[in-house]
């Protein structure tokens, strides 16, 4: 290794290990207990040595993770609330199936581990939701209107809202969430309008967090303060804290660090191209040609079989099928391939490895439920499988690329595959989640074209990419 790239890893490590005692030290001050009742994932977080604390129950959306709102619950935490998060049947770490009632039920199994717990005064307690789950919270805040005496919708879904039902419901909505905006304003209107009469239980607020849509909207601090400071009227709180919740910012050091790391050890892990390189038109002309062949083939799949859970997943097998259909299409178009070599595939584990610890180790303790439960992991080789052949094909049509054309192609990736999928939410509407990951695509995109670039051998990157990407696709989606 060259002092350069030695130099490169030993500011890796430093980034890494800055960035571990950012989010190590976020917890300062707080008690976290991972629990679990009646099957169901659950973590308490709370100031330590707390006494008589406000309860609040905080429920992820659809395809979430108690993980993902972990935003909220250490800034409450840190102004003195004792914080209950679940996930949801067939979301992450919980295997139960969705069920017509799995929302309540497992709504009142983390109310029920919420009030045993030392810190908590059972009888003030709150709710907060994001999309599925702020119509989960807010349902149970107005089934029994006494429990609790105030509500957080983070872009609401719809409900039977009142003029005293919810008590003291706030509502949350990012800017570029337009359909959730209106669904907000709609629900304030059926509420009785804005107001602040916190005290007689029928208060009434809405917040737009500008430039935010369904996703960051999580990790915005405005989001995070108008919900305590709602939560602080109600309860009549006056804790001092500043803690802004950065622990995003850290995750993000966190990745640059092993992709640097990455980018340090490549030289060792060179291969040479067992692939002919083709012509950049004729790479640009596949590119384009299949996402239209696997929006086709999914829209007659769907005539034959329940496309919202193939692959044992809802949405995201349907997802996998796309890349593997559009995979296939642009290989058929592009390459005649050979056999790898066993050093290839070494390579390819190798880089699965790095990516995998880059993104998903962190990852557990700050947004995403990363470590895979049994019936998931069974699931991972087979979407892994299913989406090799876009890595591939893409691993071809990067080759030997200098900076420009690899930027180029990245931005072409981006745009051929929000634009397939969007051909797709045309086709097939009850995959419309799928139009909320949209923002998502030319970010990894990026984290797999400087692999590509590294690496520069089409099947060590595509068995890489592939691997995980479907780890991805397995620990986020919902069970069918």
């Amino acid at each position: 290794m060259s002092s350069k790239r030695l130099l490169v890893l030993i500011l890796a490590l430093l980034l890494i290990s800055i960035s571990w005692w950012g989010v190590v030290t976020a917890r300062t001050g707080l008690v976290i207990r991972q629990l679990s009742r009646e099957g169901v994932p659950l973590l308490y977080v709370a100031p330590k040595n707390a006494f008589k604390a406000p309860g609040v129950l905080i429920a992820h959306g659809y395809a979430g993770s108690k993980q993902l709102m972990l935003g909220y619950a250490h800034v409450l935490a840190h102004a003195g609330y004792a914080v209950m998060l679940w996930d949801f049947d067939s979301h992450a770490a919980n295997s139960q199936p969705l069920e017509r009632n799995s929302l309540q039920k497992n709504l009142d199994t983390a109310y029920a581990a919420l009030v045993t717990q030392p810190e908590v005064d059972g009888s003030r307690l709150a709710t907060l939701g994001h999309s599925m789950g702020s119509g989960a919270v807010m349902s149970a805040a107005i089934a029994d209107v006494d429990r609790y005496a105030a509500s957080v919708a983070v872009s609401p879904t719809g409900v039977s809202v009142t003029a005293n039902a919810p008590r003291n419901l706030q509502l949350q909505a990012g800017s570029w969430e337009v359909g959730f905006v209106a669904n907000a304003r709609r629900l304030l209107q059926a509420g009785g309008g804005e107001n602040l009469n916190l005290a007689n239980g029928i208060g009434r607020s809405l917040v737009i967090i500008p430039n935010a849509e369904h996703i960051t909207i999580l990790f915005r601090n405005q989001s995070h303060q108008a919900a305590k400071n709602w939560l602080d009227a109600t309860f009549g709180v006056q804790r001092p804290s500043n803690y802004v919740d950065r622990r995003m910012i850290w995750y993000g050091l966190h990745l640059l660090g092993w992709l640097a790391v990455l980018a340090a050890i490549a030289s060792s892990l060179v291969v040479p191209a067992s692939i002919s390189k083709p012509r950049q038109l004729k790479s640009f002309v596949g590119l384009l040609i299949a996402p239209f062949v696997a929006s086709g083939v999914l829209l007659l799949l769907n005539r034959i079989a329940d496309l919202d859970s193939l692959g044992g997943m809802l949405v995201g097998g349907a997802i996998a099928i796309w890349f593997g259909i559009a995979g296939l299409t642009w290989l058929i178009i592009i390459s005649r391939l050979t056999i790898p070599t066993l050093r290839a595939v070494f390579v390819g584990v190798v880089l699965f490895v790095v990516l995998w610890i880059a993104l998903g180790v962190m990852a557990q303790v700050v947004w995403l439920q990363w470590w895979l439960i049994p019936v998931r992991l069974g699931l991972f080789p087979l979407l892994a499988l299913i989406c090799f052949p876009w890595f591939l094909a893409s691993g071809v049509a990067q080759q030997s690329l200098k900076l420009g054309k690899r930027i180029l192609w990245w931005l072409g990736q981006s745009t051929v595959l929000v634009g397939g999928f969007i051909l797709v939410l045309y086709l097939l509407p009850q995959l419309g989640f799928i139009y909320l990951l949209l923002p998502l695509f030319p970010i990894l995109m990026l984290i797999f074209s400087f692999a590509a670039s590294l690496l520069n051998e089409p099947w060590s990157y595509a068995i890489g990419s592939a691997m995980f990407f479907g780890w991805i696709l397995a620990a986020a989606f919902p069970l069918a």
